[in-house]
């Protein structure tokens, strides 16, 4: 088979799927991306055992159909050197060795057959569709990939929650110490369904969901998913188990009510924190009435720091201790200019929360506290 094709439009297709392709895998081939002509269209598949990326692009011309697997780092590195131009591929059918000609050269390698690379699961008859504007699932990823764990012991916690309602969609995520859960009430399904998604299909998601516009369709069962934008087809396998009852750890009765600008606690923060014990990074925010004291310190070091921000407080004098790279972390992707900050006692979970959600979307953090020694 033979092909033209531009650089610069393959390359950025290329670039787009390799982040799913792992530094060591198990299988030889998953090291490659696989090619398959039909007419002029060229499908490029990258995959590893969990996750599968495809997209197609269009070719100038065409000669002969097929496919094959090409080495990733034979296609990427030289690519990423060429100024754009036409490409031509000419691959004996046989002997699968790939001669690639551009302006004032050419190189050549042996690819691999392509009907040795796995072939993605299908999904069962029962599978569900899920209609989501694009923007609307980079929110919910976006906003809580962060608070996604790394926990061996406990594969449920290592993903994000979609739950599914006839009324609403909720993304949560949490590792045990911080929770983040989005409803948006712009995607309704047909009834009660909930998966979890690992999180690299989701960090690969956030970055090709900007580029995005209109629905993402969302097709699933119970282990799999084929997620199809504009320009890629994904598929993935969800992490198994019970997702815990998310909604049973938020505390509802918080009588103490603060208001405050978020860069200001943010950037606070982010200066006091420097102060505080490395292995713990624990930061004490000191409430009262129209102010919040912000300090750290690190008594081995003998070093301490603190800042005063202006708030609105409703409730009663307060210390409250807090790890400053997980407040830090929510502050970060709380997307308002202020937030709410709900406490019941030093001793139970915080509420973050924007101080005006963006349209049809409700936004919740919870961070659990840490104990103060004085």
């Amino acid at each position: 088979m033979k092909f033209v094709v531009s650089s610069a439009t393959l390359l950025s297709h290329l670039q787009a799927i390799s982040r799913v392709i792992n530094s060591k895998n198990t299988l030889p081939i998953l090291d490659c991306f696989l090619l398959e002509l039909d007419g002029n269209v060229l499908t490029i598949t990258a995959a590893d055992n969990e996750t599968r990326l495809e997209t197609k692009v269009e070719v100038n011309s065409s000669e002969g159909a097929g496919s094959l697997a090409v080495n990733s780092k034979n296609l990427l590195d030289p690519l990423r050197e060429l100024p754009d131009q036409p490409l031509t591929f000419d691959v004996n059918d046989e002997t699968l060795e790939v001669f690639i000609y551009y302006h004032n050269g050419k190189y050549n390698f042996v690819g691999l057959k392509g009907d040795e690379y796995p072939k993605p699961k299908e999904l069962k008859d029962s599978a569900i569709v899920l209609n989501i504007p694009a923007e609307t699932l980079f929110n919910g990823i976006n906003r809580t990939v962060f608070a996604t764990a790394d926990d061996e012991l406990r594969p449920v916690m290592n993903g994000i929650y979609f739950d599914i309602t006839a009324d609403d969609l909720t993304f949560v995520a949490s590792d045990g110490h911080k929770l983040v859960r989005v409803i948006h009430k712009d995607v309704k399904g047909d009834g009660r369904s909930s998966f979890i998604l690992p999180k690299k299909p989701a960090n690969l998601l956030r970055t090709l969901l900007p580029k995005e516009s209109g629905t993402v369709e969302l097709k699933f069962d119970e282990n799999n998913a084929y997620i199809t934008m504009s320009n890629f087809v994904m598929i993935c396998r969800f992490v198994e188990g019970r997702y815990p009852n998310y909604n049973s750890v938020i505390p509802q009765n918080n009588p103490n009510h603060v208001t405050l600008d978020r860069l200001a606690l943010l950037n606070a923060l982010k200066r006091v924190s420097v102060f505080s014990n490395p292995a713990s990074s624990l930061v004490k925010l000191q409430l009262s009435e129209d102010k919040i004291v912000v300090s750290a310190q690190d008594i081995d070091f003998l070093t301490s720091a603190e800042e005063v921000i202006p708030c609105q407080y409703n409730g009663s004098v307060m210390n409250i201790g807090f790890k400053a790279v997980f407040l830090i972390d929510m502050l970060n992707n709380i997307p308002s200019a202020d937030v709410k900050i709900e406490l019941s006692d030093p001793s139970r979970a915080g509420i973050i929360l924007p101080a005006e959600n963006e349209e049809n979307e409700d936004m919740l953090t919870l961070l659990m506290p840490m104990m103060l020694n004085d």
